[in-house]
């Protein structure tokens, strides 16, 4: 799976007040700025939120940029100017480090690519950014807040999980609850994806439809252990950082490992 977003900042007088901003859809976009910085800063950070913000999503990421200079930066020149000790070719220090340092680490690992488009010309994507991020250049130029955005939903997170439980996923879940004729795969699918429009995907949630004498289903011991066969099942999930975030508290006020929470909640 592929996040594709477009990165853009805005500056009113190159430099003053400034504005940042990456957009994947209506439901799934981010903005900021300054009281006062430059254009180049204002995509450099754009480009920078939009890594923070799915770094907890393992998919590549393509980015939609109309700075040639951002581009150039983090796919060219970024590794010679750290062997030069963040010096360019001519000696200088190079300008806006601080960012470049931030978005050298955010990028560390990640399988992403950059893609030009140009400015300007009616590219949707390209142009929503540009409308969020001079709309904070404004907001700050009026001394008022600027719209912050939703940040990463991908379309909603029901559009995460969906895409990610894909339909032999979903027949390989709901054949282990056999005896729970409400729970066939599209059921889990459809329940999933309602679940992530609440933020949080939650098995306590599901207890309507895994009656009591199908719990155990992956202890080899258990009780169930003669109707599955003693075989261990695998299920994955995709959990944003938040519903991770609130996964690990859950287990550890329990004092029990993730998985140990997540077999008990089964």
């Amino acid at each position: 799976m592929t996040i594709t977003a477009a990165a853009d900042g805005s500056a009113l007088g190159n430099p003053g007040p400034a504005g940042w901003a990456w957009y994947v859809d209506d439901s799934s976009w981010a903005a900021g700025g300054w009281k006062h910085a430059t254009n180049n800063q204002g995509e450099l950070k754009a480009v920078l939120e939009l890594f923070r913000a799915t770094a907890h999503i393992d998919d590549d990421l393509l980015v939609l940029c109309d700075s040639q200079y951002v581009i150039n930066s983090v796919t060219k020149w970024m590794k010679g100017w750290k062997a030069k000790g963040w010096r360019k070719g001519d000696g200088k220090p190079v300008m806006n480090l601080d960012l470049l340092k931030e978005i050298d680490e955010a990028i560390a690992g990640r399988r992403y690519r950059f893609e030009w488009v140009k400015g300007h010309v009616g590219h949707p994507l390209n142009e929503a950014a540009d409308e969020r991020a001079r709309g904070a250049a404004e907001a700050f130029q009026r001394g008022r807040s600027a719209p912050a955005g939703p940040g990463f939903r991908l379309g909603g997170a029901a559009a995460v999980v969906a895409e990610r439980i894909t339909p032999a996923v979903a027949a390989s879940v709901g054949q282990h609850w056999t005896g729970s004729p409400t729970l066939t795969a599209d059921r889990v699918a459809e329940r999933a994806s309602a679940y992530a429009h609440e933020e949080l995907f939650s098995f306590d949630d599901l207890g309507d439809n895994i009656g009591e004498d199908h719990r155990d289903l992956t202890d080899p011991h258990g009780p169930d252990a003669a109707r599955s066969g003693g075989e261990l099942h695998r299920v994955t999930l995709a959990l944003s950082a938040e519903e991770h975030r609130r996964l690990v508290q859950r287990s550890e006020a329990r004092g029990v490992t993730i998985e140990e929470y997540l077999r008990g909640q089964i």
